[in-house]
């Protein structure tokens, strides 16, 4: 069984630290943890991964974030995967850092990426992984926000954030989304 882990970012060195980023991140981590690389392919860098009896394609969208559902649609037609078989990992600021919230569909809530991927794939019921990144920025300053870095203190707590993250990926593809909402919600 296939399942497709899209982790949401903007390309380039000036977004790598970036709050907007952080589905590259845990991306980033999950294929550390399990010893692989990513390679440059089709509409993004891909690394392929098993877990127990599952195939986990990762993909981190080279297209930009507001243009991630080319990349998701895309991988989901090459690889044969099941709608309810993806999951996008997403920033979320209506969440406080590090909080994890795990949907098997929803609104885009005004994120871009999401909208794009709900365009492309002609439905939003697709599952989600949001990862809470605070909102602790004046108002009208969102952008600066979300395209700026993690503050200190989320940096030292990242490395136990993101294997949450890693927890309810595996948990998504091993046990379902049920169950994994079950025990990752708000964890």
């Amino acid at each position: 069984m296939k399942y497709l882990i899209v982790g949401l970012g903007n390309i380039g060195d000036e977004y790598r630290n970036t709050r907007h980023n952080i589905g590259f991140k845990i991306l980033d981590a999950f294929a550390e943890a399990s010893n692989i690389s990513f390679a440059t392919e089709r509409y993004g860098d891909v690394a392929r991964v098993r877990v127990k009896n599952k195939q986990l394609v990762l993909l981190k969208p080279s297209t930009y974030m507001n243009l991630s559902g080319n990349a998701v649609r895309y991988w989901k037609e090459k690889e044969g995967i099941e709608l309810n078989h993806i999951l996008v990992l997403v920033d979320d600021l209506a969440l406080p850092y590090g909080t994890i919230r795990i949907k098997g569909q929803g609104s885009d809530a005004g994120h871009n990426g999401l909208k794009n991927i709900a365009e492309m794939l002609g439905t939003s019921a697709y599952p989600r992984l949001r990862f809470g990144i605070g909102n602790d920025f004046p108002r009208g300053y969102q952008i600066d926000y979300v395209l700026g870095s993690f503050t200190i203190e989320e940096r030292n707590k990242m490395p136990e954030r993101l294997n949450v993250a890693i927890d309810a990926i595996k948990s998504f593809c091993l046990a379902g989304i049920q169950i994994t909402m079950n025990t990752y919600n708000n964890k």
